[in-house]
């Protein structure tokens, strides 16, 4: 009966699939060309003057609109810096993948690199997107659900690459500190959103050294580095072969790597 079900389910979905997807109406390609103008605007207003002074009047000015027929679009300013908050996540989560999808696979290590190094990359073209979602908070704004899961996409594109090493057996064993009480308890719900596999230790040097990426990546937006390290590209590089070796990342093809056998 259950295969019955299950065929029955999967004959639908494939039927649904198979069926043209209804038309865009003009006033649907409208509405959508408009809203992109519309977040364009803000992008604009937040890389000139910050998110803190985002305006819909002074976008829907410029868009040549009464302010109240903008809210059509975005029912607040709070709404809107939501839209720009999901987009900015998930444009960089794709870029992380993006890069990573490039490296061989069982290169562990240089795709960690690879990930590092396109977020720090997307973060110098797009810095008011970068401090949108990683700077300081915005006043008046609390985020709501809605982004959560586009948040957590970018962590996922970077556990993901520590998640395969374990389980290709390409995670070193390292020395780490062992994980008790509160905190084993964080990780396991971390490990359950993330779909992580690696051991709690491991992924507690994952959520730090992600913290370590951020934090080096508005360090260098926030001209901390200059007169010190400027260009930061070696300081950067460095750091990333460290966080790498700090999580026991290898490549399967690495000189003299051990190769322990994959968890079951």
């Amino acid at each position: 009966m259950l295969t019955f079900v299950t065929s029955a389910l999967g004959l639908g979905i494939i039927a649904a699939m198979a069926e043209p997807a209804p038309p865009v109406t003009a006033r649907a390609r409208a509405r959508a060309e408009l809203s992109r103008d519309i977040k364009r605007l803000a992008l604009r207003q937040l890389a000139d003057e910050g998110a803190g002074a985002l305006s819909l009047r002074a976008v829907a000015r410029e868009l040549g609109m009464v302010s109240s027929a903008l809210y059509r679009y975005f029912a607040s300013r709070d709404e809107l810096l939501t839209a720009l908050i999901v987009d900015a996540y998930g444009d960089l989560a794709e870029t992380i993948s993006t890069a990573t999808a490039e490296v061989e696979p069982g290169r562990f290590r240089s795709r960690w690199g690879a990930a590092c190094h396109a977020l720090r990359g997307w973060a110098r073209r797009e810095p008011h997107r970068f401090a949108l979602i990683y700077g300081s908070a915005i006043p008046g704004y609390r985020a709501p659900a809605d982004t959560i899961a586009p948040a957590t996409a970018v962590m996922t594109a970077l556990a993901g690459i520590v998640d395969g090493a374990a389980r290709a057996g390409a995670l070193a064993d390292v020395d780490g500190e062992a994980v008790g009480g509160e905190l084993a308890a964080q990780l396991d719900g971390v490990a359950h959103v993330l779909g992580e596999h690696s051991p709690a230790p491991v992924l507690a040097t994952l959520a730090g050294a992600f913290g370590q990426l951020i934090g080096m990546v508005n360090l260098e937006l926030a001209g901390h580095f200059v007169g010190g390290f400027e260009p930061a590209d070696a300081l950067f590089d460095r750091t990333v072969r460290q966080m790498a070796a700090g999580l026991g990342l290898q490549d399967l093809d690495e000189p003299g790597r051990a190769a322990p056998e994959p968890p079951a």
